[in-house]
């Protein structure tokens, strides 16, 4: 089982100031797969509770002399603390040097100890090296990487309709507020292009609409909404239609799922897993200087939906 590679600068940028940062807002430490061809952080990803997000990367688009070996089908996962993940690169960044190197290597602290894995990052310079040794779990037996590939696989399932959410920072700030009301976010996504956002108690209930976003996926045509209809009515005439989906989930965890502006994406969007499974955020990238989606890179969130939540 072997790993070796080199960070590109754009690598480098991409992990250490967007998206290294965005993952510890959710946790503490997170899986890493890789393979031939991917790098991938999965976060939460083997449980049904609590928010999930998965990044993909392809291996030229943050390194380079990517070299890897592996029994497990050229397959290697193991779970990394982000935290002293992140400040080892900050480190390594810090040092300047000609070349930043990361590979796996195994290391005992007494001749008879047992080998202990770690991610080795090393910054090479004309003159001098410097390493930073952070500690990762046993690199994960075939059954857990089956089981990891498996839930990555799920994962990929789209929903039918996808609509463009606004200004993410924005977003956040609205539903920061509606956090003080309750506790439980509903969430509707009509094919029409309509983003709702509701919390309920049993004195109040606030929210709001967001109208003709981008859709991706199935789309219906918006001019057939009776003009007199207001929000509410709006969402229950495009139920009744089959238009729309709607669930309700923890409030907190979209608050979380939002920190995903720390990655900088180009655009955001937001839908609801067929059958009502969970709701869907994803995130998209652009070519830097085009309007072209860059497919080497993705990221998408996955928020459960409470018991009472699907419709």
């Amino acid at each position: 089982m072997k790993f070796r590679a080199v960070l590109t600068d754009y690598g480098v940028n991409l992990l250490d100031r967007r998206f290294l940062p965005a993952f510890e807002k959710i946790g503490k430490t997170c899986h890493i797969l890789l393979t031939q061809h991917h790098v991938i952080l999965l976060h939460n990803v083997l449980n049904t509770s609590g928010v999930q997000a998965i990044a993909q990367f392809t291996k030229e688009a943050i390194f380079d002399d990517y070299r890897l070996s592996s029994q497990y089908d050229d397959r290697i996962a193991f779970t990394v603390d982000l935290g002293l993940l992140s400040r080892a690169l900050k480190s390594s960044v810090s040092m300047d040097g000609d070349l930043l190197q990361i590979k796996l290597v195994k290391k005992r602290a007494k001749i008879t100890d047992r080998p202990t894995p770690y991610l080795t990052i090393e910054s090479k310079g004309f003159r001098s090296a410097v390493v930073q040794d952070v500690p990762i779990t046993q690199p994960m037996p075939r059954g857990e990487v089956e089981e990891l590939q498996a839930a990555l696989d799920m994962a990929q399932d789209l929903p039918r309709t996808l609509v463009q959410v606004p200004n993410l920072m924005q977003l956040h700030a609205l539903v920061e507020r509606l956090k003080n009301v309750g506790e439980v976010l509903e969430v509707g996504v009509t094919q029409y292009g309509d983003l709702h956002l509701q919390v309920s108690t049993t004195l109040v209930s606030i929210g709001s609409e967001f109208r003709n976003l981008r859709v991706l996926g199935v789309r219906a045509d918006g001019n057939s909404i009776d003009a007199t209809l207001n929000s509410s009515e709006r969402l229950r005439d495009a139920l009744d239609k089959s238009l729309a989906s709607v669930v309700k989930v923890d409030v907190k965890q979209f608050v979380k799922s939002l920190q995903c502006h720390h990655t900088k994406p180009d655009a955001s969007f937001c839908g609801i897993a067929p059958n009502d499974g969970c709701l869907l955020i994803m995130l998209q990238y652009f070519i830097p200087g085009t309007r072209q989606t860059d497919n080497s890179i993705s990221l998408h969130y996955r928020l459960p939906v409470l018991l009472d939540g699907a419709n």
